[in-house]
C-alpha cells in the first residue's frame, strides 16, 4: 500500500510515545517540576494581605512598642478580637533575611520543649498561640516562658504570645502583657471591601443589611467572610444592582439552605439530573464541556447504565442546566443562580447520601487526570479543595488522609499525585485538623511502609507546606524520609535545601545525626549536608556554627563514623572541601576545621594511624585540586601534619611515620 498515515496529538498533558522501542517513565519525577518556593511565596503573600486588611485593635501601638523594647509581647483579648492576626502582623514587622517566622507547637510529640535553646534561631519571629490552651497547657507554658524569653533575647529574636482568654499571668511577665480591644466591626468590613478593590463611595453608604449583621458582636473571621460574600455578589450582579442588593444577596447566602436543597433533590429523581447537580456543585465556575464530561464520568463511576435513547432525543445542556437552577455565563462557565448555593448542594449529598462518598473520591481522582480543554490547574485544585472540605467539615480527617494515600498508588500520574499533595495541604491548613495531620505525616515518614509514589507526595508536603510555618517538624519528617528512600534522592535534596536556609536547622540536624546510630543512610545525609562554607560564615550572627562547642562535638562524631564506616572514596571528596575551605580561611577557623578532622581520626582507636594517613593523603590530593592559592593549600597540609604529629605525641624533630611522611610533589 502506498497510502501513508500519521497521528496528530493536540494539547498533550501526559506521557507521549512517538516512535518505536520501549518507553520508561519515572512517575515520581513529575512532582519536582513545581517550584520549591511556591508555598513559601504564598505564605508571604498571605502575611502581606493580612497586614493590609487588619484594622489595628486598640492597644496595637502599645504592643508594637513592647515587642520592640523587650523582644516579647503577650497579647490578651476576647476570642474573635483579632489577637492572632495582630500577633502575626507584629512579628512580620520584624522580618529579617536571616530569621524565619514560625509557630511554636508545645505538646506535640516531636516538638522541642519551650525551654530548649535549639528552638530559637538568630532573629527568628516566633508565634506562640495559646488562645485555645486549657489550664494544664497554659500552666506548663508559664513554667517555660522565662527560659524561652531569655533565649529569644540572646538570639535577637522576637516572640509574640497569645494568652488564653481570662487566664492569669505571672507578675514578673505582666510588663510584657498588652490588652487588645476588638476594632469596630463596620471599620473592619469596610477595610476588607477596600482591599477587594471596591470603590469607597459604594461601601461607605449606610445599609440596613450591614447594620443588622453587625448588631451582634461578630468574630473578625465572620466579618471577613461576609465581606467576601459581598464582593462575590458584586461580581455576579447585574449592572443595575447596587450595594444594598449585593449585601442582601450575601445575607441570603449565609442562610441555612438545607430544606431548599432537599426539595430540589427530591424533584430531581433521575440519576443523570443528580449527577449533573453534583458536577456543577463540585466544579462550580468551570466550563460547560467539563461539567458535561464530569457528570457522564460520575454515572460511569457508580455503574449507572447508559441511556438507551437516541442522541438527538437527549435533552440539551441548556435545558438540563435550567432544571437544576444553573446558568451559563460569558465564556461558557456554569454557575448556580443563587450565591454560594453550590456549598449547600455539596453538603446535602455528602450528609444524606453516605454511600456515595467512596465513589466521589474515585471520581475526583479520575477527573483530575482528565486530559481535556478547560481542565487546568485551577479547576483541579478547586475540585480537590471542595472534596476535602466535606471530609474536614464532618470531622473525617482520617478519611481524607487515607484517600490521599490511595491516590498515590504505583500507577498514579502527575495530576493524581498533585491531587494527593493538595488534599494533605487542605488538612494541614485546617485549624481543627492540622495537628492530627502533622501527627499522621510523622507516622508515615517514620514508621510506615509507603505505597507507590506516596513518599514523593510526602516530600512535597513537608518541604513546601509544613516547612513554611513549622520548619522543625518538616526537618524531622524529611530526615526520616531521606533515611528510608531507595532509588531516589528527592527527600535528601529537600532536606539539604531546608537546612541551607537556616543555621538553626543545620545545627538541629547535626545534633540529631550525632545522636543516632549513624547508619549508612545517616552518613549519606551527613556527607550531603556537611558543606564547610555555611559552618564558617556568620551570616550576621555573633559567631559561626563552627565556633559552637556542641556543633564541633557533633561534627567530630559524624566524621569519625564516616572515617570508620565508609570507604575513603566516599568521604574524601567531602574532606577535600573542608581542606579547601581551611586553605581559604585564616586563624581560628582553619584550626577548627582541621581539629574536627583530626579529632575524628583520633577516636579510631587502633585504626587511627590508618585514618591519619588517609587524611594526609586527602590533603595532598586537595593541593592539586585547589582553586585558590597553592601556597595556602601547602600550608594547610603542613598544619595538618603538625596536628597529626601532636596528636600522636611525636615531636616535630622526629621523622613523620612512613604513612604520612611528606614527599615533594
Amino acid at each position: 500500500m502506498n497510502q501513508s498515515s500519521h497521528t496528530s496529538v493536540q494539547n498533550p498533558q501526559g506521557f507521549l510515545h512517538t516512535g518505536p522501542g520501549d518507553m520508561y517513565v519515572n512517575i515520581g519525577t513529575q512532582l519536582q517540576e513545581v517550584s520549591r518556593n511556591q508555598f513559601r511565596r504564598i505564605a508571604e503573600d498571605q502575611l502581606i494581605r493580612l497586614r493590609r486588611v487588619l484594622v489595628a485593635p486598640a492597644g496595637m501601638g502599645e504592643a508594637r512598642a513592647v515587642l520592640a523594647a523587650t523582644g516579647t509581647v503577650i497579647l490578651q483579648g476576647e476570642p474573635g478580637s483579632g489577637r492572632t492576626a495582630a500577633a502575626k502582623v507584629l512579628l512580620r514587622e520584624h522580618h529579617s533575611e536571616t530569621g524565619a517566622l514560625q509557630e511554636l507547637l508545645p505538646g506535640e510529640e516531636d516538638e522541642l520543649s519551650l525551654h530548649n535553646p535549639a528552638l530559637v534561631g538568630d532573629r527568628d519571629q516566633l508565634l506562640l498561640d495559646l488562645s485555645g490552651a486549657d489550664d494544664r497547657q497554659w500552666s506548663m507554658a508559664r513554667v517555660d516562658l522565662p527560659a524561652l524569653r531569655r533565649t529569644v533575647q540572646e538570639r535577637h529574636a522576637h516572640l509574640a504570645i497569645v494568652m488564653p482568654h481570662g487566664a492569669e499571668l505571672d507578675p514578673e511577665l505582666r510588663y510584657c502583657r498588652v490588652g487588645l480591644t476588638r476594632p469596630p466591626g463596620l471599620e473592619v468590613l469596610r477595610r476588607h471591601l477596600h482591599v477587594q478593590g471596591m470603590p469607597h463611595e459604594q461601601y461607605a453608604q449606610p445599609d440596613v443589611t450591614v447594620r443588622a449583621f453587625l448588631s451582634e458582636k461578630r468574630p473578625m473571621r465572620e466579618i471577613a467572610d461576609f465581606a467576601d460574600l459581598i464582593g462575590r455578589a458584586k461580581q455576579r450582579a447585574r449592572p443595575d444592582q447596587d450595594f444594598a442588593q449585593w449585601c442582601a444577596a450575601a445575607k441570603k447566602a449565609r442562610n441555612d439552605r438545607t430544606k431548599e436543597v432537599a426539595a430540589l433533590v427530591r424533584k430531581l429523581d433521575e440519576a443523570p439530573q443528580r449527577a449533573l447537580l453534583i458536577a456543577v456543585s463540585m466544579l462550580h465556575g468551570a466550563h460547560a464541556d467539563v461539567i458535561h464530561r464530569a457528570a457522564a464520568l460520575l454515572l460511569r463511576t457508580v455503574d449507572f447504565p447508559p441511556e438507551p435513547t437516541q442522541l438527538l432525543q437527549h435533552k440539551d445542556l441548556a435545558e438540563r442546566f435550567g432544571e437544576i437552577s444553573c446558568e451559563t455565563a460569558v465564556g461558557g462557565l456554569v454557575r448556580f443562580k443563587e450565591l454560594d448555593y453550590e456549598a449547600a448542594v455539596r453538603a446535602h449529598f455528602w450528609d444524606h447520601m453516605p454511600d456515595l462518598r467512596p465513589y466521589l473520591g474515585t471520581w475526583v481522582a479520575d477527573l483530575a487526570e482528565l486530559n481535556a480543554p478547560h481542565v487546568d490547574t485551577t479547576v483541579r485544585t478547586a475540585l480537590v479543595t471542595r472534596l476535602a472540605e466535606q471530609y474536614l467539615r464532618t470531622g473525617n480527617g482520617s478519611g481524607l488522609a487515607s484517600l490521599a494515600e490511595r491516590w498515590s498508588s504505583s500507577t498514579a500520574g502527575r495530576a493524581r499525585l498533585e491531587a494527593a499533595v493538595h488534599a494533605l495541604t487542605c488538612g494541614l491548613n485546617d485549624p481543627a485538623h492540622a495537628r492530627d495531620f502533622r501527627r499522621r505525616i510523622y507516622d508515615w515518614c517514620a514508621n510506615r511502609r509507603l505505597p507507590g509514589e506516596f513518599a514523593q507526595v510526602l516530600v512535597r508536603v513537608c518541604a513546601e507546606v509544613l516547612a513554611v510555618g513549622h520548619p522543625d517538624q518538616a526537618l524531622l519528617r524529611l530526615y526520616y524520609l531521606a533515611r528510608r528512600e531507595r532509588g531516589s534522592t528527592r527527600a535528601l535534596q529537600a532536606l539539604c535545601d531546608l537546612v541551607a536556609r537556616s543555621r538553626r536547622l543545620r545545627r538541629r540536624l547535626l545534633d540529631r545525626l550525632a545522636g543516632s546510630e549513624l547508619s549508612p543512610p545517616d552518613l549519606d545525609i551527613f556527607l550531603q549536608t556537611c558543606d564547610p562554607l555555611p559552618l564558617t560564615v556568620s551570616s550576621g550572627a555573633p559567631r559561626t556554627l563552627l565556633d559552637e562547642r556542641d556543633v564541633q562535638r557533633a561534627l567530630t562524631t559524624c566524621w569519625h563514623a564516616a572515617l570508620t564506616s565508609c570507604p575513603p572514596s566516599r568521604w574524601q571528596p567531602n574532606a577535600e572541601l573542608w581542606l579547601h575551605r581551611a586553605a581559604d580561611s585564616v586563624g581560628r577557623h582553619r584550626e577548627l576545621l582541621l581539629d574536627v578532622l583530626i579529632g575524628a581520626a583520633e577516636r579510631c582507636g587502633e585504626a587511627r594511624g590508618e585514618a591519619y594517613a588517609a587524611l594526609y593523603a586527602c590533603s595532598r590530593s586537595a593541593e592539586r585540586s585547589a582553586r585558590g592559592s597553592v601556597a595556602h593549600s601547602l600550608a594547610v597540609t603542613e598544619q595538618l601534619l603538625c596536628q597529626i604529629t601532636a596528636a600522636q605525641s611525636i615531636t616535630h624533630t622526629m621523622a613523620a611515620p612512613a604513612s604520612v611522611r611528606r614527599t615533594q610533589p
